[in-house]
């Protein structure tokens, strides 16, 4: 009787021991594609996967449909990584100085871990409807804690001047302006800060 009672756990653990198995790979598969994309490799192929994390060709294809999907997967680990970043405690209240410090900082601290995966998918988007559409969902996010931590001088405004003054704020701390000042014009992440500071400061104090 113990027996019988005891034999049907068997499939049960040898089931949950593969599935342990398949998602330890898969994570392997998802963070290798990570570090290569942090190491400036952004459009890896599935061959050097397989060989820098020591998952097969054929397994890498079991666990996804396609190397899209595997980017796909990526990207959306490394944002999970980062969420808590996004956080900004006392949006809207303080002084406009302290504010824009705060928010700076911030996206400091988020574009700088999201570097290279924000390339990658800057790169894909166009051509990739769903990496395109989470995109788009990012930004709006980002332009609304914009408009959120500088109210009280958006709403001093008219309706056409508050659009552009927005405007101006939200490229001014997009990942983009980042990008640029950081590859293009050479800046540190502390230069970076004080551009930002500045520019937020001419905008929204005049």
């Amino acid at each position: 009787m113990n027996e019988f009672r005891t034999s049907p756990t068997v499939p049960s653990q040898a089931t949950d021991g593969r599935r342990a198995w398949r998602d330890r790979n898969r994570d392997l598969v998802v963070d290798t594609l990570l570090n290569l994309f942090s190491e400036g490799n952004l459009s890896p192929g599935a061959q050097e996967v397989s060989d820098r994390s020591g998952v097969s060709r054929r397994s890498v294809f079991r666990y996804f449909d396609d190397m899209e999907g595997l980017c796909r997967a990526a990207i959306e680990r490394q944002v999970a990584r980062v969420s808590h970043l996004l956080e900004l405690p006392g949006i809207g209240r303080g002084l406009l100085a302290d504010r824009i410090k705060r928010l700076v900082a911030q996206r400091l601290r988020v574009y700088d871990a999201i570097a290279p995966v924000a390339q990658v998918s800057r790169l894909r988007a166009p051509f990739q409807p769903v990496l395109a559409e989470e995109l788009k969902t990012s930004r709006a996010f980002l332009r609304r804690q914009v408009e959120a931590q500088f109210a009280p001088e958006l709403g001093a405004l008219t309706r056409a001047q508050r659009r552009e003054k927005l405007a101006a704020a939200d490229v001014l701390c997009s990942y983009e302006s980042f990008a640029l000042l950081r590859e293009a014009h050479g800046l540190t992440i502390e230069q970076i800060g004080r551009v930002l500071r500045r520019g937020l400061a001419a905008l929204l104090g005049g």
